[in-house]
């Protein structure tokens, strides 16, 4: 049954990762040939420690960033109160030197543990056609796959890597895009060591492969394994002292001619050979690396290639925008493993039990709290399902529209910000990730009330489909539970507020730290509140007030907009809970436990996502100090239920570390390929082909957009933001579609990716939303669940028309709110 599946047992990102290893760290298979298990069960322990150790890194990283900001912030406010000298006294004011910190901190965490995330087989690949191939057929082409990609293109990159390394030591580099000029080696050493730790995982993994494949078929590899260890000795040497190396000199003309083919053509060469080696099932990263390395080779030249490789992987490492991707999954998955979620489906199930269609208000506005939590989809299907599954069952609900609902909720983690595939879009677009964010906001609350109305709607046509939830599960309330509701809409709408305009310093006028007092002030008062109908009666008006006035600002301002929306809104509320004011309130409203839900289960996660998603669209802080501050949040919140043991937490690194391995090693070996993939000069030739088509853009776009959604069927969201979006990023970049800049252009298209993977999730056969689902609902049958994710595809069909037809849907919020 779904409520006897253990979520202990589920992975939060199994829908990234193909070959989760199961066994421990060390372990080998008894029967494995004798010499090579020392050597398999040595070199995972050592990339098991380095793995274990680098993880550590996470705590560090977030206290700095943690530091920076309220460092920086608090000097702002003393600034402002003309405490400038104490500030400084004090040692606050912008941290120059925590910024570079961080991202040397944060690349120095996924490359050193490259080796790691190999060993635990954390790696994406295409595997919809490997997985049907016999075991020693995989085996067979995962070694040849080693010997011939892997272990060459490992060797390469670390001895080049130890070059650039030794470089930057030898004429002490520092980093030029920084007032502090930090040197640089000490970063970079991570690029050599991570490398070397990689090359030498590429050993045990050859050695799995040989005893999977059967011992006669081992044989004949066994034996070639000296002439294939001359010859890549061989090799080696005569790519790097081609003088002493006896065909050095041959090898090097070889490797400096030009061939009769233009670039372009072999630059479409290596893409056919990537889609065909990437559909065998090697993993993609590694493929990347190696097809790069030998068609720049072939297509320019050795030197190019390898300066190339560096760079790529050098900037990755110190992105700072992709500094938020460990810090945004650790919240995520903190958050995940200290039960807030469940507690949070709990409390909006309790406060909306006597509404019809409940469960599938909980379920979507738990999904899009857990959506700005983290953007992987397989965790929130999987925390749904597990949620409310059982319970929509026992309720009575329809099956299909109950797995429809979990499966459209849980993909909204792609498009609703802190998004993870927007922060790694981001620098593949050219495009602020801030500015990416505020695109993403109006269109995932456009599907996520398009899929509140949708249902509601159904509800009240067809009752049945989700009716009031038994007496025996409804809390006690008052005869008043409308105004219930209503006063408890307005106080989580009026402290998220009050909280916005704290972290803003809107109250640091009044007195150093006013927001932190007034806050705090807020939440004192309205817990009081509810234990006196005569203080209700007082602080309503006052709230009312609060919002009239916060509007009356917002419209001075020029953006009183959603300001009305919002004030429309609160005001509706209002008018519900005057029931307060009937002369027998006393005796016929109070709060009970929905009230204590509110504070204890809804308002603690509904604060921390406020906190990290209102501070990056108000522009207080960058994407990476606020999933610093959340991924800090989250820990205290799980030390506020009483869910923090370190055993716990230093799990929840180890998941972190191995989804951030995974995502951005993928990010630098996609910044190589798609480097040298430019350099051949075939993105400007498809480009010009497809101009030459004499096609409307539109229908150029539309075509892009098909392509898209036709991937994101067998392919996860990483390889086609990372491989295919960049191919397609020049053809895209010449179209004249409703007059938008090329920046516009660019934040509008990232969205329509965004929104257009999110349908594929939802699309069957191929949606893998599906079987999560069906994995921890197993009484629900595939084809119901099926038919109840096509709805919800065709509505988010009709949000991808909207955006494509409307692109201010997407670029109001960042050009006309915050100034373009």
């Amino acid at each position: 049954m779904a409520d006897e599946v253990d979520p202990a047992d589920l992975e939060i990102a199994d829908e990234l990762i193909a070959e989760r290893r199961k066994e421990k760290p060390g372990e080998t298979p008894a029967d494995m040939t004798s010499w090579q298990r020392p050597i398999t069960g040595s070199i995972d322990l050592l990339n098991n420690w380095a793995g274990k150790f680098l993880c550590l890194l996470m705590i560090p990283l977030i206290g700095v960033v943690v530091f920076e900001v309220i460092a920086r912030n608090s000097f702002g406010i003393m600034a402002s109160n003309g405490w400038d000298d104490t500030a400084r006294a004090l040692g606050l004011g912008p941290t120059v030197f925590a910024y570079d910190i961080s991202r040397m901190i944060s690349g120095v965490l996924f490359m050193g543990a490259a080796g790691y995330g190999l060993m635990r087989g954390v790696h994406i690949r295409a595997d919809f056609l490997y997985r049907n191939w016999s075991n020693q057929t995989q085996a067979t082409v995962d070694a040849l796959l080693y010997m011939l990609f892997f272990i060459p293109s490992m060797i390469f990159f670390t001895i080049i890597a130890a070059q650039y390394w030794e470089l930057a030591y030898r004429t002490g580099e520092t980093a030029f895009d920084s007032p502090w000029e930090p040197l640089l080696w000490p970063a970079r050493l991570a690029m050599p060591v991570g490398g070397l730790l990689l090359l030498l995982q590429g050993l045990p993994e050859l050695f799995r492969a040989f005893h999977k494949m059967g011992k006669e078929r081992e044989r004949y590899f066994v034996m070639a394994l000296p002439i294939y260890f001359i010859t890549l000795f061989w090799l080696v040497m005569a790519v790097f002292i081609p003088d002493v190396t006896p065909g050095g000199e041959w090898f090097t003309d070889i490797m400096s001619s030009r061939p009769s083919l233009s670039k372009p053509t072999i630059g479409l060469i290596m893409l056919a050979a990537m889609i065909f080696v990437i559909f065998i099932g090697f993993p993609i990263s590694f493929t990347l690396i190696f097809l790069a390395f030998v068609f720049g080779i072939w297509g320019s030249n050795f030197k190019l290639t390898t300066l190339l490789m560096t760079l790529n992987t050098n900037s990755t490492m110190l992105n700072d925008q992709l500094m938020a991707v460990p810090l945004f999954i650790l919240m995520g998955i903190v958050m995940e493993a200290a039960g807030l979620m469940e507690r949070l489906f709990s409390s909006i199930q309790m406060i909306m039990a006597r509404v019809r269609g409940s469960l599938y208000i909980a379920v979507l506005i738990v999904s899009t709290i857990f959506a700005a939590a983290t953007g992987i989809v397989g965790a929130s299907v999987t925390l749904l399902g597990i949620m409310a599954g059982a319970t929509m069952t026992r309720a009575g609900y329809n099956v299909q529209l109950a797995a429809g609902t979990i499966t459209a909720g849980g993909t909204l983690g792609i498009l609703i910000p802190p998004s993870i595939m927007l922060i790694v879009m981001g620098p593949v677009l050219e495009v602020s990730t801030l500015d990416l964010f505020r695109g993403a906001f109006i269109p995932g609350a456009l599907l996520a009330t398009l899929y509140l109305l949708y249902t509601l709607g159904r509800c009240w046509l067809n009752p049945s489909l989700g009716p009031i939830l038994p007496t025996s599960v409804q809390p006690k309330t008052s005869d008043f539970y409308g105004a219930e509701v209503a006063l408890i809409s307005l106080g989580i709408l009026t402290i998220c507020r009050v909280f916005g305009l704290s972290i803003g310093g809107a109250f640091g006028g009044f007195i150093p730290f006013g927001g932190l007092l007034v806050l705090t002030a807020s939440i004192l008062l309205a817990h009081r509140a509810y234990r006196s109908t005569n203080a209700l009666r007082i602080v309503l008006p006052l709230a009312i007030l609060f919002h009239v006035y916060i509007f009356y600002i917002n419209w001075i301002g020029g953006s009183g907009t959603i300001s009305f929306i919002l004030l429309a809104f609160i005001l509706f509320l209002a008018a519900l809970a005057l029931p307060i004011y009937r002369n027998d309130a006393y005796e016929r409203f109070q709060f009970s436990e929905i009230w204590d839900e509110f504070f204890a289960g809804l308002m603690p996660p509904t604060i921390l996502i406020s906190f990290a998603l209102g501070s990056i669209l108000l522009g207080f802080a960058t994407p990476a100090e606020a999933a610093a501050m959340g991924a800090f949040g989250a820990i205290l919140l799980s030390i506020g239920y009483r869910k923090f043991t370190i055993s716990g937490f230093f799990d929840n690194m180890i998941k972190a570390l191995e989804i951030t391995v995974l995502i951005m090693f993928l990010v630098a070996a996609s910044n190589f390929f798609g480097a040298e993939f430019s350099s051949l000069g075939t993105p400007k030739m498809m480009t010009e082909m497809l101009l030459g088509m004499d096609m409307s853009p539109y229908l150029i776009l539309i075509l892009i957009m098909a392509l898209i959604f036709l991937l994101g069927w067998p392919l996860e969201w990483v390889p086609i933001v990372l491989i295919v979006v960049p191919i397609l990023l020049p053809t895209v970049l010449s179209l004249d579609v409703h007059g938008l800049s090329q920046y516009d252009l660019m934040v509008w298209f990232g969205i329509l990716v965004a929104v257009n993977l999110q349908t594929a999730w939802l699309s069957p056969p191929v949606a893998l939303s599906a079987y999560f689902l069906k994995g921890v609902v197993p009484n629900w049958d595939l084809k119901d669940i099926y038919l109840g994710m096509m709805q919800f595809m065709v509505i988010q069909l009709i949000g991808l028309i909207l955006i494509f037809i409307f692109p201010q849907i997407v670029l109001w919020l960042p050009n006309q709110v915050f100034g373009s």
